[in-house]
């Protein structure tokens, strides 16, 4: 993993955990490119910023959630693009059990910014 890489992910990360404590679904959605891909917790696909801040705007108005990455994992795909993999924990302040995912994220330089253009979470259980 390179420190560039490191670096890049873990301002992202800084920036997603700040809009997530506050449902704050227009600070979250411009993270992601305009062509963002993002399959969140439900099974549809939301595609573009529009689709990211529906998402995020769709969800449950919880008090304080909190979000932490653990296990980060970024690896300079490209001088433009960038794999992340991390787990996360969801602390919803028991308004409903925990919740930990898988992510996974692709980031690649969009206007002169780093952008998320695929956001993946899946089930940290194992499936089979």
């Amino acid at each position: 993993m390179s420190s560039e890489a490191d670096a890049i992910v873990s301002a992202i990360i800084a920036k997603w955990c700040a809009g997530f404590a506050t449902l704050d679904a227009a600070a979250l959605s411009s993270l992601y490119a305009k062509n963002a891909f993002f399959f969140g917790s439900n099974p549809k696909l939301y595609r573009g910023r529009d689709g990211v801040a529906d998402y995020f705007n769709g969800l449950p108005r919880w008090r304080s959630p909190s979000a932490v990455f653990s296990e980060v994992r970024a690896a300079q795909a490209g001088p433009d693009l960038i794999n992340m993999a991390a787990t996360i924990s969801f602390d919803l302040a028991g308004e409903r059990d925990d919740l930990v995912v898988k992510m996974s994220w692709v980031v690649m330089r969009e206007d002169g910014d780093w952008k998320i253009v695929n956001h993946h979470a899946s089930s940290q259980a194992p499936l089979i």
